[in-house]
């Protein structure tokens, strides 16, 4: 079975505070099976037989609603498709020139029009770069610095739900969890 990871959206921040084992039990009652968490910021890697992700995605995230009273969007992405995100040839000369790499997942493939906003955005360290579904953001610096704010971002995604995590944090779990 191939192995999937659910990156959820706002987990442990404000008032939505959870351990990642019930977190984990959650899951399980939705009938998975060997759910592993990483870090606590709604990272849950699972094996999953099918290939219809929307479906998985929309029933975990009425089970997760239902089990902890509030939305919880759920990205999920195989760990193939993580693989060749951080796989990908600007990764490490990005890095070499002082970029910070982030994830941005989206539930759909972001067309022309996020393409052009996002590209509004750019600065000289500021840079995104869509692949599909998902966007790149390249940040030299701390993302407290940039000229980019989340309201703006927000807006240049559109009205898809997404969720952000550093670039490190999906390598660890490709070589933690892939294979």
């Amino acid at each position: 079975m191939n192995r999937h990871v659910a990156f959820l959206r706002g987990i442990n921040l404000g008032r939505r505070r959870m351990k990642m084992d019930e977190l984990r039990r959650a899951f399980e009652a939705f009938g998975l099976s060997d759910v592993a968490t990483w870090i606590a910021s709604g990272n849950v890697i699972f094996p999953h037989p099918g290939s219809d992700l929307p479906a998985l995605e929309a029933g975990l995230e009425a089970h997760l609603a239902k089990s902890f009273g509030y939305d919880v969007d759920t990205f999920i992405r195989s760990m193939g498709d993580l693989q060749r995100i951080a796989q990908l040839g600007l990764v490490e000369p990005a890095r070499a020139d002082g970029y910070n790499i982030h994830v941005i997942f989206r539930r759909e493939k972001a067309g022309a029009p996020v393409t052009r906003a996002l590209a509004a955005l750019e600065g000289p360290d500021d840079h995104f770069h869509v692949r599909g579904r998902d966007v790149l953001w390249l940040r030299r610096g701390r993302m407290t610095d940039s000229p980019v704010n989340g309201r703006e971002l927000e807006k240049a995604l559109g009205s898809a739900a997404n969720t952000m995590r550093n670039l490190n944090t999906v390598e660890q779990i490709v070589a933690r969890y892939a294979g």
